[in-house]
């Protein structure tokens, strides 16, 4: 008799193991299809926007285009989104998109649309205050709250590999790099310097000195938006 019990009580254990793995896996699929469902909202958003506006100017047309580089990278993550978080990064990819599109509408003079969430370290980052012009190693770089023609390359704000960008307009990407590699090069720390130093709204200098103390204690650990973006495939190259 005693025997018998035993077998029941371990079989009520087993099916009660199995019910709760069960739950669990239930509970985590529709936490993904979720997650899934909001980032393929923000994806459409932002296809809906690239697909229907035109850039009237260099800036405007620069900004577009990196909105639809965002639209392509978020459709390619979407597609291999097997978890929640990474379903949560195409939302943000996603994000980025559309600051790239409210750059453009406001490079147009039209209005930029509804506000946006904060992309991860934006705030820290802070923005471009002033226009500024500079020379590091024989090579011209300018930065401004404001689009022209020079400056034309809009950056929302943000990490990458792990230092504060200001959000801002700037006459080239020079922060690519970084992005793809997922480390800063060699003369970084003066290009920072030279483009932000003594510009109020910015962060560049802890957050720069912060990064440099990562790399010594044993590697970038990247940004939000540095690395493989959490498994995924972005595929291609930047235009320069």
């Amino acid at each position: 008799m005693s025997t018998i019990v035993t077998v029941l009580v371990l079989v009520a254990i087993v099916a009660g193991i199995v019910w709760l793995i069960r739950q669990r896996a239930a509970a985590q699929a529709r936490e993904l299809e979720d997650a899934k469902a909001e980032a393929r909202r923000w994806v459409e958003r932002l296809g809906g926007q690239v697909l229907n506006l035109v850039g009237t100017d260099e800036a405007a047309k620069q900004a577009l285009a990196d909105a639809a580089e965002r639209y392509n990278a978020a459709g390619s993550q979407l597609d291999q989104a097997r978890s929640t978080a990474q379903a949560r990064q195409v939302t943000e990819t996603a994000y980025e998109g559309l600051y790239y599109v409210r750059a453009a509408r406001t490079a147009m003079g039209l209005d930029p649309g509804p506000e946006l969430p904060p992309l991860p370290g934006q705030q820290r980052a802070g923005a471009v205050s002033e226009d500024r012009d500079v020379e590091v190693e024989g090579h011209a770089y300018s930065a401004s709250p404001h689009p022209s023609d020079r400056n034309r390359h809009y950056y929302p704000g943000g990490n990458v590999a792990g230092r504060p960008v200001p959000a801002g307009w700037y006459s080239e990407p020079w922060w690519k790099p970084a992005l793809v590699a997922g480390a800063w090069g060699i003369g970084s720390m003066l290009l920072f310097s030279s483009l932000f130093s003594g510009m109020s709204g910015v962060a560049y200098a802890d957050g720069f000195a912060d990064g440099m103390a990562a790399d010594d204690m044993g590697g970038d650990m990247g940004g939000d938006m540095g690395g493989d973006g959490g498994g995924f495939d972005f595929g291609g190259g930047f235009d320069f």
